[in-house]
């Protein structure tokens, strides 16, 4: 930019983004004051397609339902056509009901006499192909590889038979027999070969039935079916925590508390055991695996998390079992701070990527951590999420609610991130630097319903090296975010974030919620 001087100008920097202002989309099984939802029914898993255009949710009865954008679908046209009707690119995804189909059923392990639940973890979208969708969904023990795709349902739709000149060995067929499918043909025939006709008669007039033509089978309707292609089990000895898909398309990998398995898509009697965690003497055993996910664009690269709190970045192509070609990302502890609760509260229940894969969202019971792979000194952010419940550990120990296991999100852009809390709220906070958003909101129709506005306080530095160091959130013991009492019977564990979009959609019991701002 050139001023009058014809000198340059530097532009002013550009400040944080301004915060988001939510509002409620949609509802999927809400239930009314007073309803007793279902265990079986409770939201378990939840996942956005790479596109955006499809989601997909799993719950504890083995279910996975999926639904499909519409918004974009109804209004695609040209662009002077768009132009014409000034159609508003910001207008939010708006999603409706697709289909479902039963993932898994409970099953016993009579060798060691264990119940294996049909809960679903966790889904995980695969690359589609000519029209069909491909997921992966897994329960404690086995994961399956699934194929959703639209099936033409074939139906004789016109018999074209002449009525009139139709013969008396046999009733008469209508003009549609769609609807009436156990009509016989006027000479005989069936228009399904497993009906038989009252009539035995089958002899026929001299020089046969002149107005006999060939049924008319058409392909008019569709319907989806989901069709299991592979199924991936016994490589597993504990509960399988995640899975997660690889960018080549092709492998992904399933983690338990102690192993993580690297397994080919088109292969499920064989795995790879690539990390192993497990001592020799199970009295040893300091750590266990929480999650595992793989680098977004880099095929040969994943990161763990444990329930010490730490993060592990490792390489594929060296020994992952090596710690030379690993990375570690831990906080130091603060001396003094250790209690009973610290390591429970410091095990890390989620971890995701960014999608430039350049940073790594954490979510221990407290809070939610940001870190830069590059910098292994600590995280660059961290948000409180949980601090007002800190007098409370006790009574969250007694009704294990400490145990409970939160899940985090970032958005598209990677400018702000998400996680779910009691009470059925959930926080978004800002990461740009220099901002200061953090917003609670409420998992109903009116989800700024427990929004209390207060000044926002600047970010409080914690550390002298270029690492920026910011905490931000509600630190008032007793109440949650915003001064309200919380409840522990009700929360929000599971959230998911559109790829590309502002717009987030999060499991409340049974019900799901989306948002857009």
């Amino acid at each position: 930019m050139n001023g009058g001087d014809g000198g340059d100008v530097a532009a002013a920097p550009a400040g944080p983004p301004l915060p988001l202002e939510w509002k409620f989309s949609q509802v999927f099984g809400e239930r009314t004051a007073g309803e007793e939802v279902q265990e079986v029914d409770i939201i378990s898993a939840i996942e956005f397609d790479k596109t955006g255009d499809h989601l997909a949710t799993g719950d504890r009865g083995g279910r996975v339902v999926l639904f499909e954008r519409t918004d974009t679908k109804e209004n695609i046209g040209s662009r002077r056509e768009l132009e014409r009707m000034d159609y508003s690119v910001s207008r939010h995804p708006e999603f409706r009901y697709k289909t479902e189909f039963q993932s898994h059923e409970p099953e016993f392990d009579y060798l060691k006499s264990l119940e294996i639940e049909e809960k679903i973890n966790k889904i995980r979208w695969c690359q589609s192909s000519n029209g069909a969708l491909f997921l992966l969904s897994t329960n404690d023990k086995t994961i399956k590889y699934w194929k959703v795709q639209e099936k033409k349902v074939k139906k004789i739709s016109d018999m074209n038979i002449d009525p009139s000149r139709a013969v008396g060995n046999g009733s008469v067929a209508s003009s549609s027999v769609s609807s009436s499918p156990k009509q016989c043909l006027a000479n005989g025939g069936y228009a399904d070969r497993s009906l038989n006709c009252l009539s035995n008669d089958l002899s026929f007039p001299p020089g046969g039935f002149s107005s006999l033509r060939l049924p008319v089978v058409t392909s008019n309707e569709t319907s989806l079916v989901a069709r299991c292609r592979r199924v991936y089990a016994h490589a597993h000895d504990y509960h399988i925590n995640s899975i997660s898909n690889n960018s080549d398309g092709e492998t992904f990998i399933s983690a338990d508390d102690l192993r993580i398995n690297l397994w080919n898509l088109e292969i499920s009697n064989q795995s790879f055991n690539i990390v192993d965690v497990k001592p020799t003497n199970m009295e040893d055993l300091t750590e266990v695996i929480t999650s595992a996910e793989f680098h977004p664009t880099h095929c040969n690269t994943l990161a763990y998390s444990s329930s010490k709190g730490s993060i592990r970045l490792i390489d594929l192509r060296q020994s992952a079992l090596c710690d030379s070609h690993s990375k570690l990302f831990e906080e130091q502890e603060t001396p003094g701070s250790r209690s009973f609760f610290t390591e429970i509260i410091a095990s890390i229940s989620d971890i995701k990527f960014s999608k430039d894969g350049r940073y790594i969202l954490s979510r221990d019971y407290m809070t939610l951590k940001l870190w830069d792979i590059n910098m292994d000194s600590g995280p660059v952010s961290t948000f409180q999420v949980h601090e007002y419940l800190r007098p409370k550990l006790c009574d969250l120990y007694e009704n294990d609610s400490i145990f409970d296991k939160f899940e985090c999100c970032l958005s598209g852009d990677g400018l702000r991130v998400a996680t779910g809390s009691y009470s059925n709220l959930f926080r978004v906070f800002g990461c740009a630097a220099g901002t200061t958003e953090a917003t609670t909101l409420e998992a109903s129709k009116n989800p700024m319903r427990r929004q209390v506005q207060t000044p926002s306080r600047p970010s409080r530095s914690l550390s002298s090296s270029i690492t920026r160091v910011v905490r931000r959130g509600s630190e008032s013991p007793g109440v949650d975010a915003n001064g309200n009492s919380f409840d522990f019977t009700t929360k929000l564990l599971h959230l998911a974030w559109h790829p590309t979009e502002n717009s987030i959609a999060c499991a409340a019991a049974n019900s799901l919620y989306m948002y857009y701002a």
